[in-house]
Parts: C-alpha cells; structure tokens; sequence
C-alpha cells in the first residue's frame, strides 16, 4: 500500500526558512521522481519541485520558487525533503509529495504557514 507521511510544517515569519519532510512507503522509492505541490483553499493542487529517481540528477521547479526553494531525497530513508528559503506570503499553503506524475494517494499534507 502506497503512503506518503508529510511532516515538518509550521508558522515562519516572511524571509523566513523551514525544511519539511516526507516519508514514502510501498512503492520502490529510488526508482521514482519524487515531487512537492502545495494547495490552498479553494484552488486547485499546484505543481512545486521535482527531483529525478534512479540515477538522475534531474530537478525542476515552479517559477514562483525558482532560487528560493530546494529539493532533496535520502533514498536509505525513502525520505524527500523541501528545504524553503526566504518565505513569503504567498507560500502559505498545505504542501504534499507525491510521485510525478502523482499516484491517485497522497498524504494529509503539512501545513506551512507565513505569517507576521
């Protein structure tokens, strides 16, 4: 069974920095491209990092994120993480992991929230 456990959310002051985490299970977690997207009330999932499997090195980001926001994975711990710098208003939202393309389960998601 498929599950992905987000954690690591919390309130941050603008300009600030916080790395959430998320732990994957039952699938074969090196082989896959693992993704963040973020949500918030009333629209839709977006789209926010991707970090290539296997042996690829291959990342992509949004570009409301590009050079603030960076995405990692320790395969040992089938664990990817989004590290987020210099935090802004409109990162606040429920941020989720997911293969890419994203499997129809996904996790309850971590709240980040940026505010003064």
């Amino acid at each position: 069974q498929v599950q992905f456990m987000e954690s690591g959310g919390k309130a941050v002051q603008p300009g600030g920095s916080l790395r959430i985490s998320c732990l994957a299970s039952g699938f074969p977690f090196r082989k896959y491209a693992m993704a963040w997207y973020r949500q918030t009330p009333g629209k839709a999932r977006e789209f926010v990092a991707v970090l290539g499997g296997a042996s690829t090195v291959y990342q992509d980001y949004a570009d409301s994120v590009k050079g603030r926001f960076t995405i990692s994975r320790d395969n040992a711990k089938n664990t990817v993480y989004l590290q987020m710098n210099n935090l802004n208003f409109e990162d606040t939202a429920l941020y989720f992991c997911n293969q890419l393309p994203p499997l129809e389960s996904w996790g309850q998601g971590t709240q980040v929230t940026v505010s003064s």
